[in-house]
Parts: structure tokens; sequence; C-alpha cells
């Protein structure tokens, strides 16, 4: 059996030096923001190419602390991609904000810019594109329209360590640059754990207050704040792994490879663009008959995965918020998509082998 994931192979690599850092953690006496969490957050800046970042508890907090730093009018609106995994929308909802859905573009399935213009109105506050599958979208024109318009720019790079656009990491183009550390992520923790970067010291001042009941000075509140605090034995257990994201990237990139030259053209595959870095965190597939395509790889002893089943605009949870949006692409990809292996305990032998059997599905 080929699995799609097993966070145990994963990180079996890091086993021993996850045991001396947890070592030394326990030992330490400091297990709430202290010194592995300063230094992870000083080495992922460094790493992404900002001036600052501010480790918090979850991708989904990074996304709305993000929004509620910026001080944004209560309901003014946040343009968001109709096929984003729907934490993105929950952040807007949660920071008393309204979240604009904008279809994807069918090739890339990140944020049109083609379609900003019109979504633009004098309620709009910010954009949020999302960098889904670990393909950067188009920030520099997304950004140019912000800029037109007087919008703020947060980035949800979830899925998107490392990836680029003309050699700038994502996570850098907007004002906030939010990360989820989920352990499935190209850059994962063994648990929940997030960041935001950004290059606004005053920004990035307010983050840590927010994500700390709204204090700086222990007892002394400036803010209506969060419990959202990185936790200690995460950030020491991701400052093992960032040291090999690079490689992780690249190896996921040649099992891309490998996919993008043997799965043959019955299959819509993930589009190339020099300009752009891919980190492949999900490599999908789309096809009309997904369904059975799902089935007959699970058949064949290949398991895979859907990201997403269901568009957002007809989650049960956005009746009477979303669920007036017609969102034809989103929903031919939600229908069509399929997520192919392609985890860091994966070789090319194995993407060979789902190659193999998926070019003989038409056959059957």
């Amino acid at each position: 059996m080929i699995e799609y994931e097993n966070l145990g192979k994963s990180n079996a690599g890091f086993f021993k030096d996850y045991e001396s850092a947890f070592s030394k953690f326990i030992k330490s006496g400091w297990y709430v923001l202290g010194e592995n969490v300063l230094e992870f957050e000083n080495e992922f800046a460094k790493y992404c190419g900002s001036k600052y970042c501010v480790g918090v508890a979850s991708g989904l907090d990074a996304l709305t602390l993000s929004l509620v730093s910026l001080d944004l009018k209560k309901g003014s609106e946040v343009i968001v991609p109709s096929n984003t995994y729907i934490a993105t929308i929950i952040s807007i909802i949660q920071a008393g904000l309204k979240p604009v859905l904008v279809e994807p573009d069918i090739r890339t399935y990140n944020l049109d810019p083609l379609k900003l213009d019109s979504a633009v109105n004098k309620n709009t506050s910010a954009i949020m594109p999302v960098h889904l599958y670990g393909k950067s979208c188009d920030m520099i024109k997304i950004n140019e329209i912000a800029k037109e318009n007087n919008l703020f720019v947060i980035e949800d790079c979830a899925q998107a360590h490392g990836a680029m656009q003309k050699n700038k990491k994502v996570g850098t183009f907007g004002d906030l640059g939010a990360f989820s550390f989920y352990p499935t992520k190209n850059l994962g923790a063994l648990g929940e754990a997030g960041a935001v970067t950004t290059d606004n010291e005053e920004l990035a001042e307010k983050l840590r207050k927010l994500r700390n009941y709204g204090s700086k000075v222990k007892y002394h509140n400036d803010l209506i704040g969060f419990n959202s605090r990185l936790d200690e034995v995460q950030a020491a257990l991701l400052r093992i792994k960032l040291k090999k994201l690079d490689k992780i990237n690249e190896h996921k990139r040649d099992l891309a490879k490998v996919y993008l030259n043997k799965i043959n053209d019955n299959f819509t595959k993930p589009v190339v663009d020099k300009d752009f870095f891919d980190v492949y965190h999900i490599f999908n597939v789309r096809h009309k008959k997904r369904d059975l395509l799902r089935q007959y790889l699970l058949d064949n002893e290949i398991k895979t995965e859907i990201h997403y089943p269901v568009s957002p605009n007809n989650q049960k949870a956005m009746n009477g918020i979303i669920d007036n949006y017609k969102c034809p692409i989103s929903e031919e990809i939600h229908s069509t998509t399929l997520s192919l292996p392609i985890s860091l305990f994966h070789t090319k032998d194995d993407v060979k082998r789902v190659s193999e059997v998926l070019n003989k599905f038409e056959v059957m």
C-alpha cells in the first residue's frame, strides 16, 4: 500500500534531534514564550526574508490576529478566493469582517487578479490571497491592485513555506504573512502552531501583545487580546526542521517532476511557470470522474486525499454568510480535484508506481 501520508515515517529522520531538544526543554523549566520561541521567530523571519516573525498557536490564529492587528472597520469587506480552505474565511468572520468571494484562476487555483477590480468597492479594506497547494499567487499584480485602492494585503501562506515568485518568498509581499505549521505541512510541527511575518515593527509589537492577552508586561494589559502563544516545545522542534526545509521542498519538487513527466494528458496537472517556485505541499490532478478514479487507485493500493471536497459557499456553517455566492469555477475544482501522495517519506519509485496506475484508468 502506498499511503497518502504517514507522519511517523515523515518525521523519523528527525526523531533523535527531537528527543534531544525535548530533553533540554523539559530540564529548562521555562515552558511558555521562552528561548526557543524567540530563536525560531528570528530564524524563520530570516528564512522568509522578513524583518519580524511572531509565533502564535495555529494557522487560523495567525490569520485572525493579523486581521485584528490592522484595526479594520468592523463589517468592512475582505476579498478572499472562493476555493480556499474554510479557515481563511473563518478568520475574516471571527475578526468581525465580511468575506467577499472572488473566483480563482482555473489554471493555478489561486486568486485571479483579473477578477479583483470588479470586487473592490468603497467598503473593501483588504485582500487575503491564498498560496494554495504550495504555489505563490501572482503577488506582483495583486499588490498593484491593492496599492491603487489603498488596501491591506494579508497573505495566507499556510501551504507554501518557501514558495516564491521571482525569487521573493511568500509572506514578504503583503503587509502580513500568516503561516500554519500543522503537522502535514512542509514545515510541520508535532501539533498545532503558526506564525505571522511582517516588515512593520508596529504591527509586530501589536501581534506580540494580541497573542498574550493583550499584554507586553506581565499583568499589564494594553489590548483586548487572545491566548495564542506558539508552544515552546513546538518551536524547539520547528527550529530543527527549519534547517532542512529547503531539502524537504526540493524532495517534493523532485517527486513532482516525476509526476509531471509521467502522468498523461488525460489528467489536468499543476501548471508550471518559470517565475514561480512551487513547493508542492499538495500535488493535485483533476479529472471529471474523480470519485471513480479515487476508488480505482485505492483498489490498486494507492491512497489519496481530496483538497477539498466541498466548496466554502456550500458549507453548512456558511449558511446566511456566503451561501448567496455562485462559484462555478470553485465548484468545478472541488468536484474534480484529487491529491496524490507526495510526502517526505515517498520515493521516486512510489511516484512512478502511482503514475503508471493512474495512466491505465482510462482503459479500464
